[in-house]
């Protein structure tokens, strides 16, 4: 398997967050009945982004401990997850052990997946592909797995949070502290993590490119009460009700 710098330090950067939390939390996630989304765990039947899974074949880009894939796989689904990361396949695997659950696990990364074009009726990207791979790889990989027809639904952090929150600060602020023309790569120093992310324009720009008709753009909005989640402390509750710290992107393959 070959991998890009980025997604060699990617997976290091992962191989150490399963061993401080997503193990711990993955049979939370995991027991978790009801889809969400984001970090403020907005339900799937409000959002209504999916629609019926049954008997469908999707794919999930960045599968990480694999939950997102288990929620869909017991709705009727044939999942396939997909992660660079072999610790967080391993999280994965002890996961389908522990509840009774088996679907396809493929060590990968999203750049280069290595299965059949027009494959798959779904792909999907939870925080997974969607910031962690450069998008200019991913999205037309996620166009050739796709059949005609077939969705892409990604879910990611803002432009906007982004756009507020530079490599010093620890949580958005309420001042524009990075550039908006030029917005790509994101080294973080902390911890060598490589993320991506686009303008707006850029991400329409792109998908029109790679054949996708943009059905829905969400902006999620922190519900009333929350303050700050557990593990990702780089944005609060009170920013996250005032302006849209995730955005959560639908696309159609054109016929």
């Amino acid at each position: 398997m070959s991998l890009s710098a980025h997604a060699r330090a990617n997976r290091e950067v992962w191989t150490r967050a399963n061993i401080e939390y997503t193990a711990g939390s993955a049979p939370q996630k995991w027991a978790q009945s009801e889809i969400t989304w984001g970090m403020w765990d907005l339900p799937e039947r409000e959002l209504d982004v999916l629609g019926d899974v049954n008997a469908k074949d999707v794919i999930e880009l960045g599968c990480g401990t694999a939950y997102v894939s288990a929620w869909l796989a017991r709705r009727g689904a044939r999942v396939v997850g997909v992660d660079v990361t072999p610790a967080q396949l391993e999280t994965a695997r002890a996961m389908q052990r522990e509840f009774g659950l088996e679907f396809s696990l493929v060590e990968a990364s999203a750049e280069d997946v290595p299965l059949p074009d027009e494959s798959f009726d779904l792909v999907l990207s939870e925080y997974g592909a969607s910031i962690w791979c450069d998008p200019y790889a991913w999205i037309p990989e996620a166009a050739r797995l796709l059949r005609p027809g077939g969705h892409l639904v990604f879910l990611k952090n803002s432009v906007l949070v982004m756009l507020c929150s530079g490599d010093e600060e620890e949580t958005a602020g309420e001042r524009l502290v990075r550039d908006h023309f030029g917005l790509h790569r994101i080294d973080w120093p902390d911890d060598g993590a490589v993320e991506f992310h686009l303008p707006h324009g850029k991400w329409i720009d792109l998908l029109r490119a790679e054949g996708f008709e943009i059905e829905r753009l969400i902006e999620l909005q922190a519900p009333a009460g929350v303050q700050m989640h557990e593990y990702y402390k780089f944005v609060s509750g009170e920013w996250a009700r005032r302006w849209p710290a995730e955005e959560l992107w639908v696309a159609r393959k054109r016929l």
